[in-house]
């Protein structure tokens, strides 16, 4: 058992054909997780996933909006059933998919097809049809990110403003030639994918939003530490095709952006303490691989792709 264990029964009791359940007839595993607790029960009722929202949390997530995602990207037949959920405490009990895989970097390099799987699943989400809460928009969450940091003890790394700035290009590329908006999932880490060998599930929908589709196939390239081979069979999978300049502009402008709004929610784990990693150097990293891809001698020619479509 693990030390959140009289914790999660707690929760999982809520649901009455759990009301009976103790540590003596289940078994609870810790998973992993940045910011939350998040525990797999398994029972003679089934198997299921508590997740508790980490301390802090609330400044930045909206658990409602959460909550109306996630039995949306069920509908859409992407993730796991919501069993359970509670807004103003933002605990959230879902069934656990069997036999998967928790994807990783590493995974994703080794498990043969699972970046083409993972193009489908955000595809089949993102042409769903199904409509999420929240307008996830990327230079008012940087704004509204430098907002929380300001009442915080923590220093920007050198240069963020600069670059912000220099992103300006970027942002009016955008501007001009806005994408339809789809429902998104916004925060692709590899964990949030699950393999079962046929299917990739997608799981956490704290930051989800209706958004430019293609934040998340950049994104997920990104935290999936993709080589170039490993993005074009993501692209095959998602587009069923090569994609055009324009897509693959949008797909490069959000590698370098998702690191530029991230390195700020890096700061905010780091000024609230959160020991889940180092959040000083995941955050000035992130920077780093921001500045380097947008000093890159291509990233000009993408950016243009996107503001001439």
């Amino acid at each position: 058992m693990t030390e959140h264990a009289t914790r999660v029964l707690e929760q999982l009791k809520t649901l009455p054909e759990f009301a009976e359940l103790t540590e003596e007839n289940c078994t609870i595993t810790r998973l992993g997780g940045l910011t939350n607790l998040v525990h797999r029960v398994d029972c003679a009722a089934g198997s299921v996933i508590v997740r508790i929202p980490g301390d802090g949390t609330e400044e930045y997530i909206d658990r409602a909006v959460e909550i109306t995602n996630a039995n949306a990207a069920h509908a859409a037949g992407v993730s796991p059933e919501v069993l359970w959920a509670e807004a103003q405490t933002g605990v959230m009990i879902s069934t656990a998919v069997p036999g998967i895989t928790t994807m990783t970097p590493a995974n994703f390099k080794t498990i043969t097809g699972a970046a083409g799987r993972a193009g489908k699943a955000l595809a089949q989400l993102h042409n769903s049809g199904e409509v999420f809460e929240f307008r996830f928009e990327l230079f008012a969450m940087i704004d509204d990110y430098l907002k929380i940091l300001s009442t915080k003890d923590v220093d920007l790394p050198d240069g963020y403003h600069d670059v912000v700035k220099a992103a300006e290009p970027v942002k009016a590329a955008l501007a001009a030639n806005p994408a339809p908006l789809a429902p998104c999932h916004c925060d692709p880490l590899s964990e949030n994918f699950l393999d079962d060998g046929s299917k990739m599930w997608i799981v956490d929908w704290e930051y989800s939003g209706m958004n430019d589709p293609l934040w998340d196939v950049g994104d997920l390239s990104v935290e999936a530490e993709m080589d170039a081979d490993q993005e074009a069979e993501l692209l095959q999978g998602y587009f069923g095709r090569a994609p055009t300049a324009e897509e693959m502009g949008r797909v490069v402008i959000y590698k370098a952006m998702c690191d530029l709004l991230w390195t700020l929610w890096g700061l905010i784990q780091h000024a609230d303490g959160n020991e889940a990693e180092d959040f000083w150097a995941y955050a000035t990293g992130r920077f780093a691989r921001c500045r380097a891809l947008m000093d890159s001698a291509d990233f000009e020619a993408h950016v243009a792709a996107v503001a001439a479509r």
